[in-house]
């Protein structure tokens, strides 16, 4: 079945009875009045991400706080004259300010700001071998109706890879057209970390031979390396920005089709609301496919699972968000399950199911930059010597990479196909392992399943692998008119010229799956859900015994998420 819009925890089952009517009922009552207190607060003045909220107490306190502020240069000259702020940095949709906590509740409360988001912390998600998401099968060339395909290598299609910079790797060699430092104005981009170089390997390294085992999922891409993550792998949410904006100023002078976003930072607000989430919103708009991580926070200090850890920019209903598969080191599909590390949905605030996909994520073996901080703090997973010495890193990260070098190569078979088109295949040709929807989403990519659009069954690790059928899209604003010329939806899917998939879809502002969802024994899922024993989920949730979530977040032992941020140790 295919799943459709809206994608938010929002579709009403049929009526509960006894205890659940009870917890429906106070959910309800809670979910009013966090809904007029919103309304009141949002006729005061503008909205502010959570971490921010703090400073509208106002006091004498001096310190400036770094605040993104989405709005014209017009309008942000006159809110800095008007209220004595300082320009950390201008974007293309607005700049950081610095602004004092005395001065919070003036700007707050100024008619030309919307609303204020920090400029936090973003970090790169680490904890693919190209069989086990079948794209040795695409580079060689597929089979068809008798007819084989011509192999696809990505050729042609640039990745621009938002990162800590990418190294002049003997395997990229000559697929690096250009590179830019958005840490340093005086920067040349080097990857002192090591992540981003582990990363664009994976999209589009080109091995010595077919069976290298760093070989890219796209050999024949090219790379596109924004430098955004220090030496520490730490960056700021605005030089992200920056760098997504600049891809979208430059796609066609770099042929640029992709955008790998292996990074992440706290969802603090509303996906329309967050300058980051916007600005993946722009480049989806302009045609680029953007592939994000889910983030690494699907377990809590004890190892127990939780829900709603996805990142942003993962939370994005225009990203195509990625979680980890630990494959056990076989290409085979039979022993996969979802790592444990890996962000299960629904999101934080908005409630969309995440992630869309799945592919491999854990012990990838890649590219090395000797000397990095990684190769330096934790010389176990650097493994061999020489020339042949290779980087082994586990994380989402690696996942979305996999994934960035599969829409590569499906855009070389489907070049016409709008942002959109490209998802829905990715998302059509995965394999539902059958691990739920908010661990797998549609499930583990299978780059030759979308390849051949479903025509023809696959085969990996001598396994017979069924594509899901199933595609969904996070939210309504995704719509089908901005994303191909021609659509045909009824009981056949036609897309332009070239796709043509599966006869069964509901798409509407209500999700039909059966005649009722109720997932598993123990599930409702409507306006309000209920999880289980532990899960009360309205405008105030507590899962479990270690999650509280209402105006204040404690998760597990290494996270305090309210007026005050506190993210690991």
């Amino acid at each position: 079945m295919v799943l459709s819009s809206p994608r938010t925890l929002g579709s009403t089952p049929n009526k509960p009875t006894g205890r659940l009517v009870s917890v429906w009922l106070a959910t309800a009552l809670l979910a009013f009045a966090a809904t007029a207190n919103a309304q009141s607060a949002n006729s005061r003045g503008a909205r502010v991400s959570s971490d921010l909220k703090q400073f509208l107490t106002g006091g004498i306190d001096t310190k400036a706080t770094s605040v993104i502020i989405t709005a014209s240069q017009q309008k942000i000259d006159r809110l800095v004259a008007k209220h004595g702020l300082t320009i950390e940095q201008r974007l293309v949709n607005g700049a950081v300010l610095q602004i004092p906590a005395y001065r919070f509740a003036a700007v707050a409360t100024d008619a030309d700001v919307d609303y204020l988001a920090s400029n936090h912390l973003v970090k790169g998600q680490m904890v693919v071998t190209n069989q086990a998401i079948g794209a040795d099968q695409v580079q060689t060339g597929l089979s068809l109706a008798g007819r084989i395909l011509p192999g696809l290598t990505g050729k042609g299609i640039g990745v621009a890879v938002i990162d800590s910079g990418v190294a002049n790797a003997q395997e990229l060699k000559g697929r690096i057209v250009a590179s830019v430092d958005f840490t340093d104005s005086r920067g040349q981009g080097i990857d002192h970390n090591g992540h981003g170089t582990h990363v664009a390997g994976i999209i589009a390294a080109a091995g010595a031979n077919p069976n290298d085992d760093t070989r890219g999922v796209a050999p024949g891409a090219h790379i596109v390396s924004l430098k955004v993550l220090d030496a520490q792998g730490h960056g700021k949410a605005a030089n992200v920005i920056a760098a997504i904006d600049w891809a979208i100023e430059n796609r066609v002078k770099y042929g640029i089709r992709v955008l790998n976003l292996s990074l992440g930072g706290p969802v603090l607000q509303s996906w329309r609301d967050d300058p980051l989430d916007q600005a993946v919103e722009r480049a989806f708009r302009a045609g680029l496919v953007v592939v994000a991580s889910a983030g690494n926070f699907g377990k809590d200090a004890y190892g127990r699972a939780i829900f709603g850890g996805v990142t942003v920019p993962g939370n994005s209903p225009f990203a195509i968000t990625v979680g980890a598969l630990n494959t056990k080191g076989t290409p085979q599909r039979s022993d996969d399950v979802v790592a444990s590390y890996s962000s299960k949905g629904p999101t934080l605030i908005d409630q969309l199911v995440k992630p869309d996909v799945v592919a491999p994520g854990n012990k990838i073996r890649g590219l090395l930059v000797p000397g990095s901080t990684l190769a330096k703090q934790n010389p176990g997973l650097v493994l061999g010597t020489g020339n042949g010495a290779r980087l082994e890193l586990s994380g989402t990260s690696m996942a979305a990479a996999a994934v960035s070098g599969a829409a590569a190569l499906v855009i070389g078979s489907q070049p016409k196909l709008a942002p959109l088109g490209i998802r829905i295949l990715l998302q059509l040709g995965a394999e539902d392992l059958h691990l739920g929807l908010l661990a797998q989403g549609a499930g583990s990519v299978n780059v030759a399943a979308s390849a051949l659009r479903g025509k023809a069954p696959t085969v990996i690790g001598g396994e017979t692998i069924s594509a899901s059928q199933r595609t969904f899209f996070a939210n309504a604003a995704i719509d089908a008119k901005t994303n191909a010329n021609t659509l045909v939806w009824g009981d056949t899917l036609v897309w332009g010229d070239t796709l043509v998939w599966g006869d069964t879809l509901v798409w509407g502002d209500t999700l039909v799956w059966g005649d009722t969802l109720v997932w598993g024994d123990t599930l409702v899922w409507g306006d309000t859900l209920v999880w289980g024993d532990t899960l009360v989920w309205g405008d105030t949730l507590v899962w479990g015994d270690t999650l509280v979530w209402g105006d204040t977040l404690v998760w597990g032992d290494t996270l305090v998420w309210g007026d005050t941020l506190v993210w690991g140790d």
